[in-house]
């Protein structure tokens, strides 16, 4: 027992220096052997071995007492935080490389792009397609037959350029026969068209003197596509007069109705000069308008000159 004694009394005298984890094996081996021989001093020297001896909770893993799940997700959130850490690090050390490479391949497109442009010009051609309009000067061309041709113009249209190509006696063919002479070479601005009523007068179907009347417009149109065609009806005539002859103001209409229908359909000015000169009582050439019942006399030239005044510039 005095041996038991001696030992805890060495070891209360060591309580004041440092413990040491090392001694660990040796405290155990003694634990058993006071186990031996006193029940008492073991259970003394158990919780000076607990307690006072050894500071072992310094080095040993106490999670055990505290909440160990929490403590591994704690830990484990830890360390991806720690994770996406140094990967932000690292993405934002490689921001700069990133920016440089953008920077690089900017240059080569840029410098591509202007190589081709300048060394390759040749091989780029760029198409402007411009519709060409040709501008001439005011000339303004009557064409027909004899109601024309003792149109004075130059009366009715001073100091305008006026051209009167009406021959008496014409036809629709006479006309088609020699374009280049009675319309292209004046090149004409405008193109006042009236003729058909002498096909009338030689027994020429409707039918025939429309489409003459719609071949010289044609004609016209693919040789002095700058001109501009005025196509006029024909006159009535006063059926009782001298000079009417077989010309029957109910073809003249018919006629008249086919020729605005054409005029309709491509874009071409038809001026109803029927309407302005026809008797409302009898449907005939007014004969305040002529002398013969199919010329015109100064009164009706008149009119018609004011109505033909009102396409010129």
């Amino acid at each position: 027992m005095a041996k038991s004694k001696n030992k805890k009394k060495n070891n209360n005298n060591n309580n004041n220096k440092p413990r040491r984890t090392n001694n660990i094996n040796k405290v155990l081996e003694e634990k058993i052997e006071i186990l031996d021989e006193d029940d008492k001093i073991f259970e003394t020297r158990q919780q000076e071995f607990d307690f006072g001896d050894l500071d072992l909770t310094s080095t040993l893993d106490t999670s055990f007492t505290s909440k160990k799940g929490s403590n591994e997700i704690k830990d484990e959130s830890e360390k991806k935080f720690d994770y996406v850490e140094e990967s932000i690090v690292i993405n934002k050390s490689n921001m700069g490389t990133v920016w440089i490479l953008g920077v690089i391949i900017l240059l080569l497109i840029s410098f591509i792009t202007f190589h081709f442009i300048t060394f390759n010009h040749h091989k780029v051609k760029v198409v402007t397609k411009i519709k060409e309009k040709v501008v001439v000067d005011k000339n303004y061309l009557f064409l027909g037959d004899s109601i024309t041709d003792y149109y004075d113009l130059d009366k009715y249209y001073e100091d305008l350029p006026v051209v009167n190509s009406g021959i008496s006696g014409n036809v629709t063919n006479d006309i088609l026969d020699n374009m280049k002479g009675r319309v292209y070479k004046y090149n004409p601005s405008k193109v006042f068209l009236l003729i058909g009523t002498n096909d009338l007068q030689k027994g020429k179907d409707k039918e025939e003197i429309v489409s003459n009347i719609r071949k010289i417009i044609e004609n016209i149109k693919e040789n002095r596509s700058y001109a501009e065609v005025y196509l006029e009806s024909i006159y009535p005539v006063d059926e009782e007069g001298i000079s009417s002859g077989k010309r029957k103001n109910k073809d003249i209409r018919e006629i008249n109705k086919e020729l605005k229908e054409y005029c309709s359909d491509n874009n071409i000015k038809f001026i109803d000069m029927y309407k302005e000169l026809v008797s409302d009582e009898e449907d005939n050439l007014n004969r305040d308008y002529t002398e013969d019942g199919l010329h015109l006399n100064d009164a009706g030239y008149e009119i018609v000159t004011g109505v033909i005044k009102k396409y010129l510039d």
